[in-house]
Protein backbone atom coordinates (compact mmCIF):
# COMPACT_ATOMS: atom_id res chain seq x y z
CA UNK A 1 0.00 0.00 0.00
CA UNK A 2 1.17 3.37 -0.83
CA UNK A 3 2.06 6.43 1.76
CA UNK A 4 -0.51 8.27 -0.01
CA UNK A 5 -3.00 5.72 1.44
CA UNK A 6 -1.47 5.69 4.68
CA UNK A 7 -2.19 9.39 4.89
CA UNK A 8 -5.83 9.01 3.85
CA UNK A 9 -6.22 6.32 6.33
CA UNK A 10 -4.82 8.57 8.62
CA UNK A 11 -7.65 11.34 7.77
CA UNK A 12 -10.43 8.97 8.38
CA UNK A 13 -9.20 8.15 11.56
CA UNK A 14 -9.03 11.80 12.65
CA UNK A 15 -12.74 12.43 11.37
CA UNK A 16 -13.50 9.58 13.37
CA UNK A 17 -11.58 11.05 16.66
CA UNK A 18 -12.62 14.56 16.20
CA UNK A 19 -16.17 13.43 17.57
CA UNK A 20 -15.06 12.21 20.55
CA UNK A 21 -14.89 15.01 22.74
CA UNK A 22 -18.40 16.53 21.74
CA UNK A 23 -19.35 12.45 22.33
CA UNK A 24 -18.05 12.62 25.63
CA UNK A 25 -19.40 15.80 26.62
CA UNK A 26 -22.58 14.56 25.69
CA UNK A 27 -22.50 11.19 27.05
CA UNK A 28 -21.20 12.30 30.93
CA UNK A 29 -24.02 14.38 31.60
CA UNK A 30 -26.04 11.62 32.29
CA UNK A 31 -23.62 8.67 32.93
CA UNK A 32 -21.07 8.91 35.55
CA UNK A 33 -17.42 9.53 34.05
CA UNK A 34 -15.87 6.02 34.70
CA UNK A 35 -18.73 4.05 33.18
CA UNK A 36 -18.58 6.25 30.45
CA UNK A 37 -14.53 5.64 30.02
CA UNK A 38 -14.47 2.02 30.84
CA UNK A 39 -17.51 0.79 29.68
CA UNK A 40 -16.99 2.09 25.99
CA UNK A 41 -14.01 0.13 26.49
CA UNK A 42 -15.94 -3.28 27.64
CA UNK A 43 -18.12 -3.09 24.63
CA UNK A 44 -15.47 -2.11 22.13
CA UNK A 45 -13.78 -5.41 23.84
CA UNK A 46 -16.48 -7.56 22.99
CA UNK A 47 -16.24 -6.49 19.03
CA UNK A 48 -12.55 -6.82 18.93
CA UNK A 49 -13.02 -10.60 20.51
CA UNK A 50 -15.51 -11.38 18.18
CA UNK A 51 -13.38 -9.77 15.15
CA UNK A 52 -10.31 -11.38 16.16
CA UNK A 53 -12.74 -14.62 15.97
CA UNK A 54 -13.43 -14.26 13.28
CA UNK A 55 -10.49 -13.19 11.40
CA UNK A 56 -8.30 -16.14 13.01
CA UNK A 57 -5.73 -13.78 14.61
CA UNK A 58 -2.40 -15.14 15.66
CA UNK A 59 -1.84 -14.39 19.43
CA UNK A 60 0.93 -12.18 20.01
CA UNK A 61 4.11 -12.88 21.48
CA UNK A 62 5.53 -11.90 24.76
CA UNK A 63 7.30 -8.64 23.24
CA UNK A 64 4.03 -7.47 21.61
CA UNK A 65 2.25 -8.08 24.90
CA UNK A 66 4.05 -5.97 27.02
CA UNK A 67 3.84 -3.36 24.00
CA UNK A 68 0.34 -3.85 23.75
CA UNK A 69 0.20 -2.92 27.33
CA UNK A 70 1.70 0.67 26.97
CA UNK A 71 -1.10 0.79 23.87
CA UNK A 72 -3.73 -0.20 26.39
CA UNK A 73 -2.26 2.36 28.77
CA UNK A 74 -2.52 5.17 26.43
CA UNK A 75 -5.69 4.71 24.25
CA UNK A 76 -7.85 2.17 25.98
CA UNK A 77 -7.37 3.48 29.72
CA UNK A 78 -5.52 7.05 29.98
CA UNK A 79 -7.23 9.50 27.26
CA UNK A 80 -10.96 8.27 27.77
CA UNK A 81 -10.77 8.11 31.77
CA UNK A 82 -9.13 11.78 31.69
CA UNK A 83 -11.30 13.19 28.89
CA UNK A 84 -14.28 11.70 30.76
CA UNK A 85 -13.47 13.53 33.84
CA UNK A 86 -12.46 16.96 32.65
CA UNK A 87 -15.12 17.11 30.29
CA UNK A 88 -17.48 16.75 33.51
CA UNK A 89 -17.15 20.17 33.96
CA UNK A 90 -15.52 21.24 30.73
CA UNK A 91 -16.91 21.90 27.29
CA UNK A 92 -15.60 20.00 23.95
CA UNK A 93 -14.86 23.43 22.54
CA UNK A 94 -12.58 24.18 25.44
CA UNK A 95 -11.12 20.58 25.70
CA UNK A 96 -10.00 21.08 22.05
CA UNK A 97 -7.84 23.94 23.04
CA UNK A 98 -5.54 21.15 24.92
CA UNK A 99 -5.87 18.61 22.35
CA UNK A 100 -4.25 20.54 20.20
CA UNK A 101 -0.83 19.79 21.16
CA UNK A 102 -1.56 15.96 20.50
CA UNK A 103 0.11 16.19 17.02
CA UNK A 104 3.44 17.30 18.54
CA UNK A 105 3.16 14.68 21.50
CA UNK A 106 2.43 12.23 19.17
CA UNK A 107 5.59 13.37 16.95
CA UNK A 108 7.48 13.70 20.02
CA UNK A 109 6.73 9.35 21.05
CA UNK A 110 7.64 8.75 17.13
CA UNK A 111 11.08 10.06 17.52
CA UNK A 112 11.46 8.62 21.35
CA UNK A 113 9.34 4.99 20.46
CA UNK A 114 9.35 4.89 16.90
CA UNK A 115 13.03 5.97 16.10
CA UNK A 116 11.69 8.35 13.28
CA UNK A 117 13.83 11.62 12.66
CA UNK A 118 11.11 14.16 10.80
CA UNK A 119 13.15 16.84 8.74
CA UNK A 120 13.47 20.42 9.95
CA UNK A 121 11.00 21.50 7.36
CA UNK A 122 8.32 18.80 8.96
CA UNK A 123 9.17 21.12 12.70
CA UNK A 124 8.34 23.80 11.05
CA UNK A 125 5.50 23.26 9.71
CA UNK A 126 3.97 21.70 12.68
CA UNK A 127 4.50 24.49 14.36
CA UNK A 128 3.19 26.58 11.73
CA UNK A 129 -0.04 24.64 12.33
CA UNK A 130 -0.02 24.45 15.81
CA UNK A 131 0.31 28.32 16.37
CA UNK A 132 -2.50 28.79 13.64
CA UNK A 133 -5.06 26.58 15.48
CA UNK A 134 -3.93 27.85 18.81
CA UNK A 135 -4.20 31.00 17.49
CA UNK A 136 -7.66 30.82 16.73
CA UNK A 137 -9.07 29.27 20.14
CA UNK A 138 -7.52 32.11 21.44
CA UNK A 139 -9.76 34.74 19.30
CA UNK A 140 -12.36 32.92 19.98
CA UNK A 141 -11.98 32.48 23.86
CA UNK A 142 -11.71 29.46 24.38
CA UNK A 143 -8.56 29.40 26.49
CA UNK A 144 -8.10 30.69 29.90
CA UNK A 145 -5.11 32.37 31.76
CA UNK A 146 -5.13 29.40 34.66
CA UNK A 147 -4.60 26.04 34.49
CA UNK A 148 -7.48 23.74 35.74
CA UNK A 149 -8.07 20.27 37.44
CA UNK A 150 -9.48 19.88 34.23
CA UNK A 151 -7.07 21.03 31.89
CA UNK A 152 -4.55 18.76 33.80
CA UNK A 153 -6.72 15.39 33.16
CA UNK A 154 -6.86 17.31 29.57
CA UNK A 155 -3.13 17.29 29.76
CA UNK A 156 -2.65 14.04 30.80
CA UNK A 157 -4.99 12.64 28.71
CA UNK A 158 -2.63 14.48 25.87
CA UNK A 159 0.15 12.91 26.84
CA UNK A 160 -0.89 9.09 27.56
CA UNK A 161 -2.54 9.39 24.38
CA UNK A 162 0.35 10.42 22.37
CA UNK A 163 2.18 7.31 23.70
CA UNK A 164 -0.28 5.19 22.69
CA UNK A 165 -0.67 6.28 19.37
CA UNK A 166 3.13 6.29 18.55
CA UNK A 167 3.43 2.67 20.15
CA UNK A 168 0.39 1.51 18.58
CA UNK A 169 1.85 2.88 15.42
CA UNK A 170 4.72 0.46 15.69
CA UNK A 171 3.10 -2.14 17.01
CA UNK A 172 0.88 -1.45 13.59
CA UNK A 173 3.78 -2.11 11.31
CA UNK A 174 3.77 -6.01 12.72
CA UNK A 175 0.13 -6.89 13.74
CA UNK A 176 -1.87 -4.19 11.42
CA UNK A 177 -4.07 -1.49 12.68
CA UNK A 178 -6.93 -3.70 13.63
CA UNK A 179 -5.55 -6.32 15.85
CA UNK A 180 -3.33 -3.66 17.38
CA UNK A 181 -6.67 -2.25 19.30
CA UNK A 182 -8.47 -5.14 19.17
CA UNK A 183 -5.52 -7.09 21.51
CA UNK A 184 -5.20 -3.63 23.51
CA UNK A 185 -8.88 -3.70 24.57
CA UNK A 186 -8.56 -7.58 25.08
CA UNK A 187 -5.43 -7.18 26.91
CA UNK A 188 -7.38 -3.96 29.39
CA UNK A 189 -10.31 -6.71 30.43
CA UNK A 190 -8.96 -7.36 33.76
CA UNK A 191 -9.03 -3.67 34.33
CA UNK A 192 -11.88 -2.51 32.31
CA UNK A 193 -14.60 -5.06 33.14
CA UNK A 194 -14.68 -4.75 37.30
CA UNK A 195 -14.35 -0.53 36.91
CA UNK A 196 -17.27 -1.01 34.38
CA UNK A 197 -19.20 -2.87 37.02
CA UNK A 198 -18.35 -0.72 40.37
CA UNK A 199 -19.27 2.19 38.27
CA UNK A 200 -22.54 0.79 37.19
CA UNK A 201 -23.40 -0.34 41.18
CA UNK A 202 -22.51 3.49 42.01
CA UNK A 203 -24.38 4.96 39.58
CA UNK A 204 -26.93 3.20 37.59
CA UNK A 205 -26.77 3.76 34.12
CA UNK A 206 -29.54 6.22 33.18
CA UNK A 207 -29.56 8.08 30.07
CA UNK A 208 -31.58 9.67 27.19
CA UNK A 209 -31.41 8.58 23.53
CA UNK A 210 -28.95 11.53 23.32
CA UNK A 211 -26.43 9.99 26.20
CA UNK A 212 -26.95 6.50 25.03
CA UNK A 213 -26.02 7.20 21.59
CA UNK A 214 -23.01 9.33 22.52
CA UNK A 215 -22.05 6.31 24.71
CA UNK A 216 -22.52 4.08 21.42
CA UNK A 217 -20.67 6.62 18.91
CA UNK A 218 -17.26 6.50 21.60
CA UNK A 219 -17.79 2.68 22.03
CA UNK A 220 -18.24 1.53 18.43
CA UNK A 221 -16.03 4.53 16.54
CA UNK A 222 -13.62 5.97 19.02
CA UNK A 223 -12.71 3.29 20.89
CA UNK A 224 -12.94 0.13 17.86
CA UNK A 225 -13.51 1.51 14.58
CA UNK A 226 -11.40 4.96 14.32
CA UNK A 227 -8.35 2.88 15.50
CA UNK A 228 -8.66 0.70 12.48
CA UNK A 229 -8.14 3.48 10.12
CA UNK A 230 -5.71 5.14 12.40
CA UNK A 231 -2.95 2.95 13.36
CA UNK A 232 -2.98 1.76 9.50
CA UNK A 233 -2.13 4.96 8.50
CA UNK A 234 0.29 5.53 11.72
CA UNK A 235 2.50 1.90 10.26
CA UNK A 236 2.25 2.80 6.58
CA UNK A 237 2.77 6.55 6.16
CA UNK A 238 4.67 7.12 9.48
CA UNK A 239 3.30 7.90 13.31
CA UNK A 240 5.23 11.84 13.12
CA UNK A 241 3.93 12.66 9.73
CA UNK A 242 0.25 10.69 9.79
CA UNK A 243 -0.15 12.26 12.98
CA UNK A 244 0.09 15.71 11.95
CA UNK A 245 -3.08 15.31 10.42
CA UNK A 246 -4.34 15.65 13.74
CA UNK A 247 -4.37 19.24 13.34
CA UNK A 248 -7.24 19.67 11.70
CA UNK A 249 -8.99 18.03 14.52
CA UNK A 250 -9.80 20.68 16.86
CA UNK A 251 -10.90 23.04 13.95
CA UNK A 252 -13.57 19.61 13.22
CA UNK A 253 -14.41 19.25 17.05
CA UNK A 254 -15.02 22.81 17.54
CA UNK A 255 -17.49 22.16 14.75
CA UNK A 256 -19.08 19.20 16.45
CA UNK A 257 -19.32 21.02 19.17
CA UNK A 258 -21.73 23.43 16.97
CA UNK A 259 -23.85 21.03 15.71
CA UNK A 260 -24.48 18.81 18.61
CA UNK A 261 -24.23 20.99 21.73
CA UNK A 262 -24.75 24.18 20.16
CA UNK A 263 -21.66 26.22 21.10
CA UNK A 264 -20.92 29.18 19.13
CA UNK A 265 -18.18 28.89 16.23
CA UNK A 266 -17.10 32.00 14.99
CA UNK A 267 -17.07 32.35 10.71
CA UNK A 268 -13.29 32.36 10.79
CA UNK A 269 -13.07 28.88 11.20
CA UNK A 270 -13.25 27.82 7.90
CA UNK A 271 -10.48 30.26 7.32
CA UNK A 272 -8.14 28.79 9.38
CA UNK A 273 -9.23 25.12 8.84
CA UNK A 274 -7.93 25.98 4.98
CA UNK A 275 -4.78 27.53 6.29
CA UNK A 276 -4.32 24.52 8.88
CA UNK A 277 -4.86 22.45 5.98
CA UNK A 278 -2.45 23.71 3.80
CA UNK A 279 0.19 23.08 6.56
CA UNK A 280 -0.95 19.48 6.28
CA UNK A 281 -0.10 19.24 3.16
CA UNK A 282 3.26 20.91 3.25
CA UNK A 283 4.25 18.37 6.07
CA UNK A 284 3.21 15.56 3.87
CA UNK A 285 5.18 16.96 1.15
CA UNK A 286 8.31 17.18 3.46
CA UNK A 287 10.61 13.94 2.72
CA UNK A 288 12.22 11.76 4.97
CA UNK A 289 9.27 12.21 7.99
CA UNK A 290 9.16 8.59 8.47
CA UNK A 291 13.37 8.02 8.23
CA UNK A 292 14.06 5.62 11.19
CA UNK A 293 17.16 6.60 12.89
CA UNK A 294 20.26 4.80 11.84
Amino acid sequence: MSPGAGIALGALGVLAFSMSLPATRVAVQTLDPWFVAFGRAVGAALLAGAYLGLTGAPRPNRDQWRRLSIVALGVVVGFPLFTSLALTTQTSAHGAVVVTVLPAMTAVFAVLRAGERPPPLFWIASTAGLALVLAFLAGSGSIRGTLSLADAFLLAAVVLCGLGYAEGGVLARELGGARTICWALLLSLPATVPITTVAAIAHRPQAGIAGWSAFGYLTVVSMFLGFFAWYAGLARGGIAKVGQIQLVQPVLTLIWSAVLLGEAVTPGALLVAGAVLACVVLIQRTRGGARLRP
